[in-house]
């Protein structure tokens, strides 16, 4: 479970997600274990370094900051264009977003 600072930065991070894909016509996954999860990650690694290093993309543990992909990742719209989501499952086009059981990272 997320605690304290960490909550409070993840609910920040949740609403810019929800505004990055509301402004691309995108919407975030219906799984809401997955977006729980994907969000999550994101936040630590916002702890950690200071930037939205995206969990699925990400080369170094801990992160490195300006080494690692953050989100949005500047190859998310070709991904959803040919898959209907984004390599972390996290935005999808509206025509996918079905309720899909999550994946593991």
């Amino acid at each position: 479970m997320i605690r304290g600072y960490v909550m409070t930065e993840y609910k920040k991070n949740l609403q810019r997600l929800r505004g990055v894909a509301r402004m691309r016509g995108l919407t975030l996954n219906p799984d809401a274990a997955r977006v729980q999860k994907v969000v999550g990650l994101m936040t630590e690694n916002f702890a950690v370094v200071g930037e939205f290093v995206c969990p699925c993309k990400q080369k170094h543990k801990p992160p490195i900051k300006g080494a690692d992909t953050l989100c949005p990742c500047p190859e998310m719209m070709e991904e959803v264009a040919r898959q209907g989501h984004c390599f972390c499952r996290l935005f999808f086009d509206p025509k996918f977003a079905v309720e899909q059981p999550s994946h593991a990272m």
